[in-house]
This record gives structure tokens, C-alpha cells and sequence, in this order.
């Protein structure tokens, strides 16, 4: 009969690939339990969704199967129930809901709707509960989307909106209230009606919930993150320079209000030749890795323009990039959901910046340095490389007037010239420090 700890080092082989961690250490295994020659245990994984579930499964099965004396071997496959953090009055719609993810672009004309749509169907397909709201007051898509427009919308016996179903997905917008006419209203008004389609609608259980959220990073980007308690956020892009400058405000947006950052999906990256499969960059060469190093966060997906985003979404796409960016967001949610922010202390001066991490090591970077070498679409050409920002034009005195942690990855700085759209990975400033110490 093997032994508890023989079962267990067996189970140290199993890699978590967002983690680089074992799944022992990382404390994934439970419930263990030998009856005679037949073992049985739980392994826990971060999100419902989890890509690699079935492979977790197959992998410990054989490796504790080839341990001596195991003759069957019975693996559980669970997620894990986190307990969220305490939210005053939450509704009652909200309350059986796992994971809330925003979709945000903060510019229009991106494809972010057609992109929440598609992660929130292709979730659905998969077997799990999941509910995509468009809260775009002044311009819903959802309907159009789905091609539902005119469908009447009821209230059940708590006055609550009961969602409209496609495809094992649970749908709610303004727009099935509103139906054609213009949403002509002021900023208090749309907001109220952001909370009522948050907090009146009965969704029920839910593994993940998808909000379409409106562009902008203004009052209604505001009562919806400040109403529930975002699981985290996906920003939809292009390599626009326009799209990339509110890339920034996104991500500064989302992180002053402790929303975790997911990591950006590229869309309409390239367009692919039908006839030789040459991918063509219609708005510049993908920049993919650069804009990973530019923000700090990772690049879920490059999607290319494809002809299926064209038309009505009234089936699963079953299409491959929207697949693996479904992988992609979900693995995100699930690191997300047990990584501890680590906030270095930070200080600054009239001539450079502090970062003291608890127990660990300690950066100085120059201001000068660290203004010069901002990478925002305000500084540098997207499409060139070419530096826009010159020495010349660098205030004598420059230095900081704010400076904000953003998640585990990088610094928000508002600088005394009046740049604030820049976003200064540690990686970065590492490797400043590092150019600086070699001149």
C-alpha cells in the first residue's frame, strides 16, 4: 500500500504552466485518502473553465497508478469556492455569480462587443453558466448582435429582468428595452439605469458573468465598477495609435479601482490571405511582444480579421482564435484569483524614484531617466519605432506628482509637464537602471 508522502512526491511532476509551480505546493491536492490498494483525491483547480483540467486528470492518474501497489485510482476534478470580499447590500441577482469579468476598450470601433460576445458563447458552449450583459446605455449592440431586436423582455415575481437565453447563454441590454429609439439622456440618468440592469436582473447561478462595457473611462465606467466587485477586466484593442493611447487610460482606470487586470486582446490584428495564408498587418506590423513589454500585462490573443465576426451571433463560432482566446482569459482569471499583490513602497524626489519591495530588493531610478524612457503611443510612433518625445523637450525639473502601483507589474506616473499616459513595467525600469549603470 504506498504511502501518503510516496503519492504525493508522485504528484510533484504535475506542472501548473501559469504558476511554474507543482500542484502539491501550490496546494491543489486535497481530500487524499489510500483505502487499500485504491486512491482517491481532489484536485482543485483556480477557475470552473480551466483549460487544462482533463489534462491535470490524465497526468495524476498516471502518475500515482505507476506507484507500487496502487491498483485504481480516482481523481476529482473541482474548483475552488474563494470567499469574496465583503460587499455591502449586494442584490440579490448578483449574489450566486463566481466571476465577473469586464470587457472594456475605452474607444470605440475595436470590436469589443462582438469579442465579449464571442468569449461569453464559446464559455457557454463549453457546458459552463454564463451571462453577457451590454451595458452600453447610449449605443447596446448586444441585440443587433444576436439578432434580437424586438424581443420583449419580462420581469418575474421579485420585479427582477429575466435574461434572454441564445445558445445556453443568459443575455441582458438596455437595448430590449429600449428598442430602436435613441437613448437621449444625461450622465445621472444612465447611470441609474447601468444599476438597474446590474442589480434587477436574475441571472441565478453563474460561473461567469461578461460585461460589455460602455467606451469610456467616465461616470458610468465608475458605477459599475464601484456597484459589484469585478472578478477583472479585458481590454479589447487595435494597433491604432488612437486605440493604444486609451489602452493606458483602461488599465489606469480599472487598476485605481483594484479591478485585477487580465491582459489586452488584439483585435483585427491582421488580415489573412485566403489564397497563400501571408498574413497582412492592415494597421502596422503586430507588435504583439513590445506591447506586453510596453504595459506590463500579457497579450491574451492576436485575432485576425475574420468573416465569421461579421455576421449575427446565433451559434458558437467553434473558430480557433476565439477558442484559444477563451484559454487565454479564463488561465488569466484563475492566476488572478490566487495571486497576491505584492506593492512595492514607493517614494520619489525632485531628482529620482524609490521602490522598496517588503523583504526584497530596492530600485532608484532617475527621473529623468524614467520620463525619457515612456513608450506610450503619445511618445513613440506605433508604426515606425521613431522616438516622438525629445530630449529637448524635458522639463530641467522634471519629476512625478502622483505615482500609482498598478497590480503586480508596473507604475502609473503623472509627471509635472503634464504626461500621465504612460505606464512604466518593473521589468522596465530594471533594465533602465541597468543601461544607466553601463554608461
Amino acid at each position: 500500500m504506498p504511502t501518503q508522502q510516496e503519492i504525493l512526491q508522485a504528484l510533484t511532476q504535475i506542472i501548473d504552466p501559469d504558476f511554474n509551480k507543482d500542484i502539491v505546493s501550490l496546494g491543489f491536492v486535497k481530500n487524499l485518502k489510500i483505502e487499500g490498494n485504491r486512491v482517491s483525491f481532489d484536485i482543485e483547480l483556480t477557475t470552473p473553465a480551466c483549460p487544462v483540467k482533463s489534462e491535470f486528470q490524465r497526468a495524476a492518474e498516471e502518475a500515482v497508478k505507476k506507484l507500487k501497489g496502487v491498483g485504481a485510482v480516482a481523481v476529482n476534478m473541482i474548483s475552488a469556492i474563494r470567499e469574496k470580499p465583503p460587499q455591502a447590500n449586494l442584490p440579490d441577482g448578483l449574489k450566486e455569480i463566481k466571476s465577473i469579468i469586464a470587457v472594456s476598450s475605452c474607444k470605440g470601433g475595436v470590436g469589443k462587443s462582438t469579442v465579449a460576445a464571442c468569449l461569453a458563447l464559446e464559455l457557454a458552449s463549453r457546458g459552463f453558466q454564463v451571462g453577457l450583459l451590454d451595458a452600453d446605455i447610449h449605443g447596446p449592440s448586444v441585440p443587433t448582435l444576436f439578432n434580437l431586436q424586438g424581443i420583449p423582455v419580462y420581469a418575474n415575481e421579485k420585479k427582477q429582468l429575466i435574461p434572454i437565453e441564445r445558445s445556453q447563454l443568459k443575455i441582458m441590454s438596455f437595448g430590449f428595452l429600449l428598442g430602436d429609439a435613441p437613448a437621449v439622456m444625461r450622465g445621472p440618468i444612465v447611470s441609474r439605469y447601468v444599476q438597474q440592469l446590474l442589480q434587477q436582473t436574475a441571472w441565478g447561478k453563474l460561473d461567469y458573468l461578461f460585461i460589455d462595457m460602455p467606451p469610456g473611462t467616465g461616470d458610468v465606467q465608475l458605477t459599475i465598477t464601484q456597484s459589484l466587485r469585478l472578478s477583472g477586466a479585458v481590454i479589447v484593442t487595435t494597433r491604432q495609435t488612437l486605440s493604444l493611447v486609451d489602452v493606458a487610460r483602461g488599465i489606469l482606470m480599472f487598476e485605481k479601482v483594484d479591478v485585477p487586470m487580465l491582459g489586452i486582446i488584439e483585435n483585427m490584428s491582421y488580415f489573412l490571405c485566403d489564397q497563400c495564408d501571408k498574413k497582412h498587418f492592415i494597421f502596422g506590423e503586430s507588435q504583439g511582444e513590445n506591447l506586453e513589454e510596453r504595459f506590463g500585462i500579457p497579450i491574451l490573443a492576436e485575432i485576425p480579421i475574420l468573416k465569421e465576426l461579421t455576421r449575427k451571433l446565433e451559434k458558437p463560432l467553434q473558430n480557433e482564435f476565439i477558442q484559444n482566446a477563451v484559454d487565454r482569459v479564463v488561465r488569466a482569471l484563475g492566476k488572478s484569483s490566487i495571486t497576491q499583490r505584492e506593492v512595492p513602497e514607493i517614494s520619489f524626489d525632485s531628482q529620482s524614484v524609490r521602490l522598496r519591495w517588503k523583504g526584497q530588493e530596492e530600485l532608484t531610478v532617475s527621473n529623468r531617466d524614467l520620463r525619457l524612457s515612456c513608450r506610450c503611443a503619445l511618445c513613440v510612433n506605433e508604426l515606425s519605432g521613431q522616438r516622438l518625445f525629445r530630449l529637448e523637450s524635458l522639463k530641467a525639473d522634471i519629476q512625478p506628482t502622483e505615482i500609482i502601483p498598478l497590480g503586480n507589474y508596473a507604475l502609473g506616473i503623472t509627471w509635472n509637464d503634464g504626461h500621465s499616459s504612460g505606464i512604466y513595467p518593473y521589468k522596465a525600469i530594471r533594465e533602465i537602471i541597468a543601461d544607466s549603470s553601463r554608461r
